[in-house]
């Protein structure tokens, strides 16, 4: 018997969560927004739940909706080869990070703890009163890009994508509109065998000197949808944010650790 999906939103409105609800509805799913920052009774272990939220809202009611999440291991951009990242890239801790003496750009792997941006040296990194030593943090050889995109990736095929920038500003258009849409799909379909999920969010450039690179990994369930077909990001959403119980053995290892909750 199939089970009717149901797609929660987190309270925050977004462009996204409003596509993604649209296109849920008219494939007969229910959408639900979660009102605060706790699941109410009637759907704590709802059959069927998804999710659509970012990291710190899906962190507290994951559990309590009975979902798994998938994510991108957090070294797996500093893991690919050089000729896929175009830059070295170097996975280590705040603590570590914070000594840097030369300009880096550096992010948290797959949380918002602290902006992702380039930074002048390590001291301009928070202080660890707000971020603790042990955070893990990736840091990278600074590289402009002349384009960038953002696919949709489900069991490694790109299901939809997006230009979402063009040298650093926002740039949306569908991926089918834009002229390097083979040269995306080509080199998207280098990083089989990458060490993914079977539903996640890649985002790919074009570099000032012609060349492709990653640019990072995201979360489907927590991605912005930018120029991307609403109904095939949904699929890629629905598989990367489900019941535990639907992961297969090759996914697990792709979940997302989730904090106890303390509940008042």
């Amino acid at each position: 018997m199939t089970t009717t999906r149901t797609l929660f939103l987190s309270p925050r409105v977004t462009a996204t969560g409003h596509a993604l609800a649209d296109a849920a509805r008219r494939r007969g799913a229910h959408v639900e927004t979660l009102r605060d920052w706790r699941v109410p009774e009637p759907w704590r272990g709802a059959a069927g739940a998804s999710l659509y939220a970012g990291p710190l809202f899906a962190d507290t009611v994951a559990r309590e909706l009975g979902l798994g999440l998938l994510e991108a291991p957090e070294n797996w951009l500093a893991r690919l080869p050089r000729e896929l990242t175009l830059r070295e890239i170097e996975f280590t801790t705040v603590a570590e990070a914070r000594r840097l003496r030369r300009p880096a750009f550096i992010k948290p792997p797959n949380d918002k703890s602290f902006p992702a941006r380039v930074y002048p040296d390590g001291s301009g990194l928070p202080g660890p009163d707000a971020v603790e030593d042990t955070e893990p943090v990736l840091v990278s050889d600074i590289v402009t890009f002349a384009a960038e995109y953002r696919l949709f990736l489900l069991d490694g095929e790109v299901r939809t994508g997006s230009r979402y920038a063009t040298r650093g500003g926002l740039d949306v258009a569908p991926l089918a509109e834009d002229p390097r849409r083979r040269e995306v799909l080509a080199f998207a379909g280098r990083l089989a065998g990458t060490g993914l999920p079977s539903a996640i969010v890649v985002d790919v450039g074009l570099t000032d000197g012609s060349e492709w690179a990653v640019v990072e990994a995201n979360a489907a369930w927590a991605s912005g949808h930018y120029g991307c077909d609403a109904g095939a990001a949904l699929d890629v959403v629905l598989q990367a944010a489900r019941p535990e119980g639907e992961f297969g053995s090759a996914d697990h290892r792709f979940l997302r650790p989730l904090p106890e909750v303390v509940r008042d």
